[in-house]
């Protein structure tokens, strides 16, 4: 039996989102346009809209609607003189989205962005609500940078449509959302706008294709439906509202790429293929420019002087996970590996950061073989890159790992003293208690990792991780925060930086 959340049925201005900036009054504001920024840089971001022919959902989907748009970036709220964008098509054929990759921006400056649309049913000119970013301070400027990350954007247990019959790894370790928050969508959205980070992090398993079974009918199995799932999420009222003030980088794990523990070989009946999984994603987020079709999913970023971040890409190029574990077996692939490495050593950022969409530390569950911290998984890809990191003084350039996919939040130091932080869900129907040093179902059995911090039972919740860097008393310093979905501080540690 499926059950149709609140949302689903809520009338239409629920859906409306108020811009954070006054619209040209000569233009009418379309709700239906629906804006996303992504891959900030110093001097550029790319700006995507979907064209949407209504504002609410419709059979659990947003129908798309064809037109024609460009977009505007100025530095004030009139857009007097903008930067503007050619005119682009959204048709069935790019499912509706426009996006355009814009260069050319002044390092640490606010802007403000929207899109002025013709659609097929108007006859004047409407405008998108406004949205803002400011750009990173250039590579030798220093300032305070904060993200926030997060992973397991469940819908379907928010919405209480997964709801397992037995217990396990699936069991919801919460209630089914409010009918409030099933109107607003995942509350730790409304969080993250309020901390006001400069960017955020959806860290993999932002929809899940394979939720909630096989036997439902938001299970994905056409590239449609796949694409219906994003479209729900982006349809959130308070999802819409954080990306109209913080500009996203996406990553894709399992669930957002095929199915669970997937990996390029394994395939099901009538489920999405390799192609489908890396198709979708492209198309769906702002991650590539969509004139550059050999773009990587895997990139860094540089913010100032004190921050360099690189995401890992980790489903594109993996061996089959059921391939025995050893120097030929690979999670990133041979040219991400060599990227990264080279890339590492050319940076002379103060803090470097790692973020992938899985664990390389762990503990995690002993069953799994998806992963690096894995029994039979990808230990030895994760071994050679420690030793390498240590071989080459990471242990002394302020060097940490973010993951994601764990449905709990942790803190953990590897033997060889590296250290690893795990964001945790982002829903608390998603979260589930962590493995521990020494439990025999976990990947630490004999409990050789030191762990200052992790969610078990009874303490878990879905929320989110915010990292801050920043110069107190001309010395660097970072943080790392976990918070709750409703904004209560849960962990908090700060790192000063090892000259290097």
């Amino acid at each position: 039996m499926n059950i149709t959340p609140i949302f689903l049925i809520a009338p239409a201005f629920i859906m409306a989102c108020s811009s954070p900036t006054k619209v040209s009054l000569s233009l009418r504001q379309d709700n239906r346009l629906l804006l996303a920024a992504g891959e900030l840089t110093d001097q550029s971001i790319i700006l995507q809209c979907r064209f949407n022919a209504t504002d609410t959902l419709v059979n659990h989907d947003l129908p798309g609607l064809t037109g024609e748009g460009y977009f505007q970036v100025s530095s004030d709220t009139t857009f007097t003189d903008p930067i503007q964008t050619a005119s682009l098509n959204a048709d069935e054929s790019n499912d509706y989205i426009i996006r355009k990759y814009i260069s050319g921006l002044i390092p640490d400056q606010k802007y403000y962005y929207r899109v002025i649309a013709r659609l097929s049913e108007e006859d004047s000119d409407v405008a998108s609500s406004t949205g803002f970013f400011t750009t990173f301070p250039a590579e030798s400027d220093i300032r305070q940078v904060k993200f926030a990350t997060s992973t397991g954007f469940n819908y379907e247990k928010f919405y209480g449509i997964a709801r397992p019959a037995n217990g396990g790894q699936g069991l919801l370790m919460a209630e089914v959302a409010s009918a409030y928050d099933q109107q607003r969508g995942f509350e730790a959205f409304e969080t993250v706008k309020q901390l006001q980070p400069d960017f955020f992090v959806a860290n993999g398993d932002v929809v899940y294709y394979d939720s909630p079974n096989e036997n439902s009918s938001f299970y994905a199995r056409t590239k449609k439906e796949m694409q219906a799932k994003w479209h729900r999420y982006f349809s959130l009222p308070r999802n819409r509202e954080m990306m109209l003030q913080v500009p996203v980088y996406y990553l894709k794990d399992d669930h957002d790429y095929r199915f669970n523990d997937c990996d390029t070989t394994i395939q099901k009946k009538e489920l999405p293929t390799h192609q489908d999984g890396v198709e979708v994603f492209r198309e769906e987020t702002p991650v590539v420019d969509l004139e550059d079709p050999s773009a990587k999913t895997y990139r860094t970023v540089r913010a100032g002087k004190l921050l360099q971040v690189w995401f890992g890409e980790g489903r594109d190029y993996r061996s089959p996970n059921l391939m025995e574990d050893g120097p030929d077996k690979t999670l990133w692939g041979q040219e991400q590996i060599e990227w990264l490495k080279t890339s590492l050593l050319e940076s002379n950022a103060v803090y470097k950061l790692l973020i992938s969409p899985t664990p390389m530390i762990g503990p995690d569950d002993a069953y799994k073989k998806d992963n690096h911290a894995n029994f039979g998984g990808f230990q030895h890809e994760r071994q050679m890159f420690l030793e390498w990191l240590k071989e080459n003084g990471f242990l002394n350039k302020n060097f940490y790992l973010i993951c994601g996919d764990r449905h709990w939040q942790y803190h953990s130091i590897h033997p060889e003293g590296f250290e690893e932080f795990s964001s945790g869900a982002f829903v608390d129907q998603n979260s589930r208690p962590g493995r521990v040093p020494g439990d025999p179902e976990s990947t630490d059995p004999e409990a050789l990792l030191e762990v200052p911090y992790i969610q078990t039972e009874g303490k878990n919740s879905g929320g989110f991780l915010m990292v801050r860097v920043d110069t107190i008393n001309d010395q660097p310093e970072i943080s790392f925060t976990y918070y709750n979905t409703r904004g209560k501080e849960l962990y908090s540690v700060t790192k000063e930086a090892v000259a290097n």
